[in-house]
């Protein structure tokens, strides 16, 4: 049984420990949080053996094999590194890093130390019904292009709109649509197509400096993909990718619940399973599994880290062509 430590306690924290608890590969054994009270009412709920409010003896002292990082996307960088120089594995949300030079700088950590294992906790290239659209379009004649949709309308957005700077909408704390709905889509980009040679972002942008909404524009040799990604408003469209005559179309381009191929006669198949109740288990269980077996999985390991670091990479140049810029992006830009 893997020992599990967690740095923040919102919603998909309590969702990631559900899932490592149901997986039966993990045991929460130890929280941080800035406020005692908040660290204790998760460890209590959760059983888990201790708490602490100082990082630095969180690292030091907590009894933890891994660690799930699930703060503000500008701290994952710090948090990470002193996760790696204290010999712990790394569970990070998406996205992993806010851009290229603080991914790097990461890269460099884990090669000076070579037995700690990094994941970004991107759940759907772990799920079944992303494997069978992968698998799908490796059987299709031709792929003309794709359509993928993410529209969620984010209740901190409220806050927004009466003036507040909430983190996720914040360029201090690496926030905004792209970095992260957006990034689920972008997984599936780059996880079902690779790396578009030219790309271009339209945000829309809102009062804190960050996008809440925007289209991204992936241009590939042959074919053109669409992303359509917003935090400001609900899309109900559905996702898809064309082909010549048959469609590959997804309910929703993250959530992947239900996937039906349309073959050149137009008659639907149903090519996906029933997702798991916690769309957080499947990744759950293979990160323990490579925990557990390295050398077994390490083909598996590095191809997901790659599959991270080129998603990283496209993210940034999003960022780049939309003008969207984050308050570490000149301070990390000089040291690299």
């Amino acid at each position: 049984m893997l020992k599990l430590g967690i740095i923040g306690t919102n919603w998909i924290t309590q969702q990631f420990v559900d899932a490592a608890t149901a997986s039966g590969e993990w045991q929460l054994t130890t929280v941080y949080s800035r406020h005692a009270e908040t660290a204790s009412a998760f460890a209590t709920k959760n059983h888990a053996a201790s708490t602490f409010t100082d990082l630095a003896d969180f690292f030091s002292h907590g009894d933890f094999d891994a660690v799930y990082i699930a703060s503000p996307n500008s701290l994952h960088f710090e948090q990470a590194k002193l996760a790696v120089e204290h010999g712990k594995h790394v569970i990070v949300e998406k996205p992993a890093m806010a851009n290229q030079a603080l991914f790097e700088q990461l890269d460099e950590c884990l090669a000076a130390h070579p037995d700690v294992l990094l994941f970004e906790a991107a759940r759907q290239i772990h799920e079944v019904n992303f494997k069978r659209v992968q698998d799908q379009i490796s059987q299709m004649e031709l792929i003309q292009g794709a359509t993928l949709t993410y529209m969620k309308y984010s209740s901190r957005f409220d806050a927004v709109r009466s003036g507040q700077e909430p983190n996720i909408f914040s360029p201090k704390f690496a926030g905004g649509a792209l970095q992260d709905l957006g990034v689920y889509v972008v997984y599936d980009a780059v996880g079902w197509f690779g790396m578009p040679d030219e790309v271009a972002y339209y945000p829309t942008m809102l009062s804190t400096g960050v996008d809440g909404k925007g289209v991204a524009i992936l241009r590939y040799p042959t074919f053109t993909v669409t992303l359509n990604i917003g935090k400001t408003s609900n899309s109900a469209l559905p996702s898809e990718i064309n082909g010549l005559r048959d469609t590959i179309v997804m309910d929703n381009a993250a959530e992947l619940a239900r996937v039906t191929y349309q073959d050149n006669d137009g008659k639907p198949h149903n090519i996906g399973v029933q997702p798991d109740d916690n769309p957080m288990l499947a990744e759950a269980k293979d990160f323990a599994k490579v925990i557990n077996d390295p050398t077994t999985y390490h083909a598996e390991y590095q191809a997901w880290r790659q599959l991270s670091r080129n998603v990283n990479k496209l993210l940034f140049n999003l960022r780049q062509s939309g003008h969207v810029y984050f308050s570490d992006d000149e301070r990390d830009s000089a040291a690299k």
